[in-house]
């Protein structure tokens, strides 16, 4: 990507004084979530705008005229809802994924297959994204050469990608606005990573990249085990050893990933699974998986507001080689985070010099926080701050006084951000007209060419 964009980019970025790399908090809410009942709905309104750095809407597919479609029938309302938090944080970026599947069947398959399909989807997906005002594209395909994708797919995604990547740079040139980021969900998985992706021709084209680190285990399988380990455990035999957090990215990066890109996978969810006897230790037979929660509705996955609920009458217990929760009450199994393990995986990503996190999802978090006593969005709230981001505003800034002698600054000046040339560890942002004074965090100063806040 050229030099101009990538700086336009980093203008996004608050720089945590605990890694200067881990400046990245993506995450995604699903469009599927406003049919879960009462409590459990959830819209592109309830989302704080000031609680990530970027919001992935998921999920838009791919038609047989390999162009860019919407796959519900508000999801033009939702982008609306979605991107006017901007006007209340203007430092937010949306970006709107792309996958899904049909029987089984993933609709990149089709569009890879040509280049000039490849193009029609291009043009498709810039039209569909400035029209609708997203700031970038998450490619979402589970996977290339899986599920019906041949092996030479492998390649076919390295062209989409660097077709998108060369297409968004000329796009972002001929119409002077801000390049569109592009982005990839990928696998966690050792054996489909090496089937799927060439590394080194896809990292340089990609703003970043979510490493999907959960779904390890789950009520698929015999035994009882952690969705999201950081660490393998002492029951982990075979191809085992390697489902978790530390296998996943160590292997990203021995492939030539750079660690600024990578951003490592927060679920917000627990898997389930249903005892077969009295053991309900890790590794403890199971039947399958555990009951449906009332809100999600899927047997074997539970929304942490929905363990919330279970845990109060449970037998919590941690397991410290892997750094992660589980709970039982009689013959349900749940292994689920909470913000001691999102806390030690924050450590670990930080060791790592990873770009940062991406959470999947914000409609699993207990959002309207009357579930867990925690407050709202416990969990992401508690991974930005493990994270080193400032305090979030609650609500849009506050105006500077009458008193102030800048507060006239932004009279007739349109939206954006501001050198204070009074006091560089500051600057001004202006919204309708009024000034709001925004301070870089302990160590930074402002520059006005990036519209961003870095090292001296």
């Amino acid at each position: 990507m050229s030099i101009i964009i990538s700086i336009m980019c980093i203008s996004l970025i608050i720089i945590s004084p605990s890694s200067a790399t881990s400046t990245k908090l993506v995450c995604h809410m699903t469009n599927w979530a406003q049919y879960r009942p009462a409590s459990g709905k959830f819209t592109a309104d309830h989302i704080d705008p000031f609680l990530c750095t970027h919001v992935v809407y998921a999920l838009a597919t791919i038609n047989s005229f390999n162009q860019l479609i919407p796959t519900e029938w508000n999801d033009e309302d939702q982008y609306k809802m979605l991107n006017n938090l901007k006007d209340i944080n203007p430092l937010l970026k949306t970006l709107l994924s792309v996958g899904g599947s049909t029987n089984g069947i993933s609709p990149f398959i089709g569009m890879v297959s040509k280049p000039e399909n490849r193009a029609v989807f291009m043009k498709s997906a810039i039209s569909f994204l400035r029209k609708n005002n997203f700031d970038g594209l998450n490619l979402d395909w589970e996977f290339p050469g899986q599920s019906g994708s041949m092996g030479s797919d492998k390649d076919r995604f390295s062209d989409l990608v660097a077709e998108l990547d060369e297409a968004f740079v000329q796009e972002a040139k001929d119409t002077r606005k801000t390049q569109l980021l592009l982005t990839a969900n990928v696998a966690a998985f050792l054996p489909i990573i090496n089937r799927a992706y060439d590394v080194p021709k896809i990292a340089p084209h990609l703003d970043f990249i979510n490493v999907m680190t959960y779904d390890y285990h789950g009520h698929w399988e015999a035994r009882t085990s952690h969705n999201s380990p950081l660490f393998k455990s002492s029951i982990d035999s075979g191809s085992q050893l390697q489902h978790n957090i530390n296998s996943s990215i160590s292997h990203w990066l021995s492939l030539g990933a750079p660690a600024d890109k990578l951003l490592l996978g927060f679920s917000t969810y627990g898997r389930t699974y249903s005892l077969r006897g009295s053991d309900s230790t890790l590794g403890a037979l199971s039947t399958g998986a555990g009951e449906a929660g009332p809100y999600t509705r899927t047997a074997g996955l539970w929304s942490y507001y929905e363990v919330c609920s279970f845990i109060n009458g449970a037998s919590v217990h941690w397991i410290p080689e892997q750094k992660v929760p589980y709970a039982t009450n009689g013959v349900v199994w749940v292994g689920y985070d909470n913000v001691q393990s999102f806390a030690a995986k924050v450590e670990w990503m930080n060791t790592k010099s990873l770009g940062g996190a991406h959470v999947w999802t914000l409609d699993l978090d207990d959002f309207s926080g009357v579930f867990c006593s925690e407050g709202a969005y416990p969990l992401v709230t508690n991974l930005r701050n493990s994270m080193g981001f400032p305090p979030k505003p609650t609500a849009p800034p506050r105006p500077t006084t009458t008193k102030d002698p800048i507060v006239s600054f932004c009279a007739g000046r349109p939206d954006g951000l501001y050198e204070n040339v009074a006091d560089k560890t500051t600057y001004l942002q202006c919204f309708n007209g009024i000034t709001y004074v925004q301070r870089c965090q302990p160590g930074l100063i402002y520059y006005d060419a990036c519209k961003c806040c870095n090292y001296p």
